[in-house]
């Protein structure tokens, strides 16, 4: 199709960001953030010209999500000037770019939270055994899948469901090497096998509700991140963080977070949203959190839909029950600080920053 049929073509493309797309195999490509009226931002696929001279639309398609960021960021270079060209009026531009800023922030804390996760479930079932590739027991007629299906173990021996984008078909685990055909790949079916490979690295399903599977998933890290509390590395960075005043430092999907009542240490919180809908919720960064108790999740500062901008504050989760409160006296206001969401892969993996 002609670029100017796509849908939304006319509504203004203000800023791009990589997602994974599951109909094509695992490849990168980009979304769009576009204006639409109202000042409503909304994420869409982005097409642009193939350069042709007909006016024919294109995907960007990368293998590897360093490559999509890097088209990404190039392209998000020009932010300011689109929104300019989009917006006339200057307070409504200041309005519209700190809206695009926020919802990249929330892109990047995904992404890297889910990466963090991903490789973790790798590495605490690296210790499992492969299973030979002349064992594998294959239905008849899907023989050339066992070499590809063998290569997926050897990285994730712990997969119930394994996709098979370049055959558009999916296998399903039936006993320790036995498998059996499942379907043809649709784009539920291949967004369940890519998350497969996390989900079931914690004993969870593919087909879940992947908020739902994050949440638990963020729970079952907390010890391995309390660890971290040990590295001299890690101790470090507290320490000159307290001397900078801070108390609050978020990484990803946790809080290290400074507690003074009674015995003054470093403890890790969970970072969580008001519900599920909030996981990509843009955060405001403006904003400070007030604890009013001992909750184990820190729900951060964001900004709803209409504009409204929540206050942060502690909380436990639905199961938690009730978090022991604070004396009034003792209720705290605090800034916080991002910091780089791959400094927490990198100590999670092979800790080369010890």
């Amino acid at each position: 199709m002609r670029l100017d049929q796509m849908p939304y073509h006319s509504m203004p493309t203000l800023a791009v960001f990589p997602f994974r797309q599951f109909r094509i195999g695992w490849t990168w490509q980009l979304r769009a953030l576009k204006l639409f009226p109202e000042s409503q931002l909304s994420w869409r696929r982005y097409f642009y010209d193939n350069g042709n001279g007909n006016g024919h639309a294109r995907v960007a398609v990368f293998t590897s999500y360093d490559e999509a960021i890097e088209a990404a960021d190039e392209f998000n270079s020009r932010t300011s000037e689109l929104v300019a060209q989009a917006v006339k009026d200057p307070v409504h531009q200041s309005s519209i770019r700190l809206k695009v800023e926020k919802a990249l922030t929330a892109g990047r804390r995904i992404r890297d939270e889910e990466e963090l996760m991903e490789r973790e479930a790798i590495k605490r079932n690296a210790h499992l055994p492969r299973p030979a590739i002349h064992n594998l027991e294959l239905p008849r007629g899907i023989e050339r899948l066992r070499e590809p299906l063998s290569q997926q173990l050897d990285v994730a021996p712990y997969l119930q469901l394994v996709a098979f984008p370049d055959f558009k078909a999916c296998l399903r685990r039936t006993g320790e090497s036995t498998w059996e055909y499942h379907g043809a790949l649709d784009a539920k079916l291949s967004q369940a096998c890519l998350r497969e490979l996390t989900a079931r690295g914690y004993g969870l399903s593919g087909f879940d509700h992947w908020g739902q599977t994050k949440a638990q998933i963020r729970a079952l890290l907390l010890p391995r991140a309390n660890q971290l509390l040990q590295l001299a590395s890690v101790k470090q960075m507290l320490a000159e963080a307290r001397m900078r005043g801070q108390r609050v430092l978020v990484w990803g999907g946790f809080v290290f977070w400074y507690e003074d009542d009674g015995l003054p240490r470093w403890i890790v919180k969970n970072t969580g949203g008001e519900s599920s809908s909030d996981e990509g919720s843009t955060l405001w960064h403006e904003g400070t959190i007030l604890s009013k108790n001992h909750g184990r999740i820190v729900v951060l500062p964001y900004v709803k839909e209409n504009g409204e901008c929540v206050q942060g504050h502690t909380k436990n989760s639905a199961h938690d029950g009730k978090a022991l409160p604070r004396h009034p006296d003792q209720y705290v206001t605090l800034p916080f600080e991002i910091l780089d969401g791959d400094l927490m892969i990198g100590l999670f993996g092979e800790l080369h920053y010890e």
